[in-house]
């Protein structure tokens, strides 16, 4: 693993650089000359590459590096990871007492890098049109900035507020779309009527700048990728028919995997069905220490900490491909618990990230279709998707509420471990729900494990150890607690929130 570098937490940052290797490289700040960096198109791009690089691989801490972290902590406060209390990193999150601490260094830390990477792209949008260079290099350029700023802003709505479709109007988070330094004066939260139409008219014209666009590397942001995050969108904002096409063109080229390539252990962006996803390498490593928590199988894997639910491994069939990557634990002091080997580090010890799937694709096009009164379409979507597990097809009710029911419980099963556990919680406006693995006397149900020198016992099965908010009140929809908080520091510093 690389040296962890600390990144300044200001809420807005100038221009931001980073060092990093290969088709990523850019200057960091103390060598960059404005001018030069905003020169052409090419150099200009360096920009985004840094803040790619920023936005993936720093950090404050070890449980705090790049965006992993929004994913990391969301999973950790949904239904179906078991987080270890006793290892480090995700325990507070888990408990809900992380996220809506404003003090916290998690929710400083998110809140900056989101912000720190909305402005880089708001200095690359707001002078590619002025610089030297092909007219097709700077489409690209705006394109890709466009759609950085759009998953910033999207992550803003997913997290910081409710359902959009709960109340549109509610206020969520300041928008800027011209740079700021930090001098400016901080702008009052948008609503999330506004935040999504910034979001969509963002991506549609992501969309259009791309479409002469072939990239190199799956890091790189190309119409795939921003249909990816328009069905997101649309699906966020019940435009059902919308969502449907763009997830159609997302998923066009990356075709899902076959059964037993599920067993891999979701650590290499040159999986076909991997449509976006930070590479990593020896050198450049520093999001490979999110695998720590998720690679619960692995002898190097540091805190092991996202266990499964037991609960959740009943949603499975016998035959899907995913049932076969259960395991009770057998372990010295880890006896009982469940592993879900979804996830396992590479012979070296790092692994890529993966941000979109064609399989979540798939589960949108499904929703949407269910959402938009075509169940029919939508089981026959749902099933290619259980076909390619393995797994039995669904040929049960076809009222909406039921197939919808059914591709909610599809999404548990297929995006378990990737980040969405809790911006669907908020999306459809659910709840959590975690109960203790027991009989209906209180006993712990008893599972069979195997012990490091073969012997076969029989103990008590583990799972939640957490089973309401803070303040003992029952998980509900529509809590407080599901939101991530803006930081102290920047209600201070910004009154006009």
């Amino acid at each position: 693993m690389k040296k962890l570098k600390y990144i300044s937490l200001v809420m807005i940052a100038a221009l931001s650089f980073t060092g990093c290797t290969n088709d990523l490289d850019t200057a960091p700040t103390n060598q960059a000359n404005e001018d030069e960096v905003f020169k052409t198109a090419e150099s200009t791009e360096t920009v985004i590459n840094g803040a790619w690089a920023k936005f993936n691989d720093d950090g404050t801490n070890y449980a705090n590096i790049g965006y992993s972290t929004v994913l990391r902590t969301s999973d950790a406060m949904g239904s179906d990871v078991a987080v270890l209390t006793n290892k480090y990193g995700f325990a507070s999150a888990y408990a809900f007492t992380d996220l809506v601490n404003n003090t916290g260094g998690r929710s400083q830390f998110i809140w900056s890098m989101l912000y720190s990477t909305i402005n880089n792209m708001n200095n690359v949008i707001s002078r590619i049109d002025r610089v030297e260079g092909s007219q097709s290099k700077k489409d690209q350029v705006k394109g890709q900035a466009k759609a950085l700023r759009a998953f910033c802003y999207l992550n803003l709505a997913s997290f910081y507020q409710f359902s959009y479709l709960k109340d549109k109007n509610a206020l969520v988070a300041p928008i800027y779309t011209e740079p700021t330094t930090t001098n400016s004066v901080g702008k009052k939260r948008a609503s999330l009527e506004e935040m999504y139409t910034l979001i969509k008219n963002d991506l549609s014209e992501a969309d259009h700048l791309l479409q002469n666009y072939t990239r190199n590397i799956k890091d790189k942001i190309d119409r795939s990728v921003v249909n990816g995050l328009l069905a997101r969108t649309y699906l966020n904002t019940g435009e059902w028919a919308k969502a449907i096409t763009a997830a159609k063109i997302a998923k066009t080229g990356f075709p899902l995997m076959a059964p037993e390539k599920y067993k891999d252990g979701f650590n290499d962006i040159g999986n076909g069905e991997w449509i976006w996803g930070h590479g990593q390498t020896q050198e450049q490593s520093g999001e490979s220490y999110a695998f720590h928590y998720l690679d619960v199988s692995s002898s190097g894997s540091y805190y092991y900490s996202f266990m499964a639910d037991p609960y959740f491994k009943d949603l499975f069939d016998t035959h899907d491909i995913r049932y076969q990557l259960f395991q009770w634990d057998g372990l010295p002091g880890r006896e009982g618990l469940l592993r879900y080997a979804k996830f396992k580090f590479k012979a070296n010890l790092i692994a890529d990230i993966v941000f979109m799937r064609s399989a979540e694709m798939y589960l949108i096009e499904a929703e949407a279709e269910a959402r938009n009164g075509n169940e029919a379409n939508a089981v026959a979507v749902l099933n290619q998707l259980k076909t390619a597990r393995n797994a039995n097809a669904y040929n049960g009710s076809l009222s909406q509420n039921e197939v919808i029911k059914e591709v909610l419980i599809e999404r548990r099963k297929e995006l378990f471990g990737e980040g969405f556990s809790l911006s669907d919680i908020i999306r459809t406006q659910g709840t959590v729900a975690r109960k203790p693995y027991t009989t209906a006397n209180g006993q712990p149900i008893q599972v069979q494990i195997t012990t490091p020198d073969g012997t076969v016992k029989t103990v008590g099965g583990r799972g939640h150890s957490i089973f309401s908010f803070p303040d003992q009140s029952a998980f509900a929809p529509n809590s407080k607690y599901y939101l991530f908080t803006i930081p102290q520091k920047e209600i201070e510093n910004n009154p006009n929130l």
